[in-house]
């Protein structure tokens, strides 16, 4: 949308003698924001100006993948064996016409290395890769409704959940974005996420591995960091957070991209509201994790961990809140 110059009645003002001044002094805040922006913090990469990918433009596409992939849920509910093969083709044609777009933006605007010399035609065959995809999808996505309905003792049936559970539509956005982040595309699939986050209060990486029936319950405050693998019948409740404890260097000193950082959750695991575990650790398959526990060493499968016993650390040199029991 082209933004409007106000006119220059609207930047000035008239001082005591009727003379205008300048009422916000822009000439030395544009030039000063100039001196930032071209010299002092620089972030702008060489070469000629690229369009970022349009956030508004990914929420339809988000959009429209929802509804292709669930038509009578999301798309209209009075389609028939009819029409609703072309409402899918036909919803699905204008969705992945625009993420090729937004793709081949996003590759051009940050220069990725991940896709050297990318192409509209590279950019056309990563959106039909990830099209080809889709029905896999559905099935797992299937699986997380299952695990939802299961897992959940207010779940009446399955519409209520795939519509109204910000849980389910987390794990949605993110199952399409993981795709797009495997391939290549990461920052539409960023951006995808922090869609997702806006919409449900749930962060999860894009480059996230979750297996199949996950379930997030209430999932307010749920973070989920880039490296962490979460196997499959995986539960987990609000303000969990899968995270890294520290973040390794080089030698002179700059943090360590994509290293392995966060938590390995393995099948048929269980962690409850506002437990924290932080670090390349595993928790071991069965294992139930309590409310509010701080973990940062593995915990051996079919494990229990609650809260440590409160007790006074001084002069015992044990901190209860990093021993499972």
């Amino acid at each position: 949308m082209k933004r409007e110059v106000p006119p220059q009645s609207q930047l000035v003002a008239a001082n005591d003698s009727g003379a205008p001044t300048a009422r916000w002094q822009l000439d030395r805040i544009v030039a000063e924001l100039r001196v930032s922006r071209e010299e002092t913090h620089s972030i702008r990469r060489d070469g000629e100006a690229r369009r970022a990918p349009s956030r508004e433009a990914l929420e339809a596409i988000l959009n429209g993948l929802t509804e292709a992939l669930f038509p009578r849920h999301y798309g209209q509910f009075d389609l028939d064996g009819e029409n609703i093969d072309y409402f899918v083709g036909s919803t699905l044609s204008v969705a992945l016409d625009s993420l090729f777009e937004q793709i081949h933006r996003g590759a051009l605007f940050i220069g990725d290395e991940l896709l050297p010399g990318f192409r509209r035609e590279d950019a056309i065959e990563l959106t039909r890769s990830f099209a080809s995809e889709l029905p896999s999808v559905r099935g797992i996505l299937i699986s997380d409704l299952r695990a939802a309905f299961v897992g959940d003792p207010a779940a009446r049936n399955f519409p209520e959940i795939l519509i109204g559970y910000p849980g389910m539509t987390a794990i949605i956005h993110h199952r399409l974005a993981h795709i797009l982040h495997r391939q290549g595309a990461r920052l539409v699939a960023r951006l995808m996420a922090e869609i997702a986050h806006a919409r449900t209060g749930i962060d999860i990486h894009p480059g996230a591995s979750i297996g199949s029936g996950f379930f997030i319950d209430h999932g307010t405050g749920v973070v989920i960091g880039e490296t962490a693998v979460i196997g499959d019948n995986v539960r987990i409740y609000q303000a969990v957070t899968l995270g890294a404890r520290h973040f390794p260097t080089d030698d002179e000193g700059n943090v360590v991209k994509g290293d392995a950082r966060h938590p390995i959750v393995e099948d048929d695991v269980v962690i409850y509201a506002g437990a924290t575990i932080l670090g390349r650790i595993t928790i071991g398959r069965g294992s139930t994790i309590g409310g509010n526990v701080w973990l940062t060493r593995d915990v051996p499968p079919n494990s229990v961990v609650t809260q440590a016993t409160a007790r006074n650390k001084v002069g015992t040199g044990i901190d209860p809140s990093e021993t499972p029991r």
